[in-house]
């Protein structure tokens, strides 16, 4: 039988020279975009030099993309949703947001915030049908620095989904901004609000993130969980979540997304005085929170907590 030929030799060499020349054409002005471009270039040349992809591979890919971006609408990011179910924005958040350990945890955004209705403190959220057959809780807290001491007037931006695990953007029953508020603190720092306990929910699935959760045979779960993003002047602000103790997806966040100081365990409250105390009924659910933020060194306000300060003010 002959030999068959050896196969060619891989053009290592020709691939230096490529990935030189386009980095020798990066010249933008701004520095820090040229590091990001170089450092882009440079990884995404070593992932086709590993993958070795073949032509019709990196056509799906870029038509991967191409759709990704066709699936987002005013109140849908495939692009977001894609980075999040990649455990990249997980890292973002990782590298941007190290403090101490008093501090509250950073956690990822997420693809349904949408400006919320300013509410006053003890507002009912839940203005849904899931009001009549959701569980309620009171949810309360209080916003401090990191060494306790209560920030007042700090704003705190609320957004959850229903116990059936929907969005007011993606449910037609329930009303604009419902299950979203943006409150303000109290001189202790306090808030509170009632509304009903969320679900685990399943991330959209009908775009291209769905079908690769598919083809990589992943489920498409997140573990119930309400939303904060705090912000008070001169501190950092914080977006995060409060996951629900218990929740069987826990350890399986599709986002990647659970700290096991952001989970917690609701109380089941029956004692009428108690539920009297939050403007509820018994049986009720106890859901506290505490966050604390981290003083900027230089006393400077970000925009959040100015943005958030002008939209309760409005």
């Amino acid at each position: 039988m002959p030999q068959q030929p050896p196969a060619p030799e891989a053009p290592e060499a020709e691939l230096d020279r490529l990935r030189t020349e386009v980095l020798a054409q990066v010249k933008a002005a701004d520095p820090r975009l040229a590091e990001v471009v170089r450092a882009a270039v440079t990884h995404l040349h070593a992932f086709v030099r590993e993958v070795r992809p073949t032509e019709e591979e990196w056509l799906a890919g870029l038509d991967f993309l191409v759709r990704t971006g066709h699936a987002c609408t005013a109140t849908r990011n495939e692009f977001i949703l894609l980075s999040d179910m990649l455990g990249l924005t997980s890292a973002v958040d990782e590298v941007n947001h190290a403090g101490p350990a008093e501090a509250t945890p950073s956690s990822v955004e997420g693809p349904f915030h949408s400006p919320a209705p300013p509410r006053p403190l003890g507002a009912w959220i839940a203005e849904g049908p899931e009001r009549e057959r959701g569980r309620p809780m009171a949810v309360h807290g209080r916003v401090t620095d990191c060494a306790g001491r209560p920030l007042a007037g700090a704003t705190v931006d609320v957004w959850q989904a229903d116990d059936a695990g929907r969005y007011d953007t993606q449910d037609a029953a329930q009303p604009p901004g419902n299950l979203r508020a943006l409150l303000t603190t109290a001189e202790d720092g306090s808030y509170w609000f009632r509304s009903v306990l969320p679900s685990s929910y399943p991330v959209p699935t009908d775009g291209p993130v769905g079908d690769l959760l598919t083809a990589l045979g992943r489920h498409p779960m997140r573990p119930a969980h309400i939303h904060l993003r705090v912000a008070a002047p001169g501190h950092r602000p914080v977006t995060t979540h409060v996951f629900v103790a218990g929740d069987p997806y826990l350890d399986s966040d599709a986002a990647f997304a659970v700290k096991d100081a952001l989970v917690v365990t609701p109380e089941a409250v029956d004692d009428p005085a108690a539920a009297e105390r939050w403007s509820l009924s018994a049986p009720f659910l106890d859901f506290a929170f505490d966050v604390r933020l981290v003083a900027r060194p230089d006393g400077t306000e970000d925009a959040a907590a100015k943005t958030g300060a002008a939209e309760v003010a409005r």
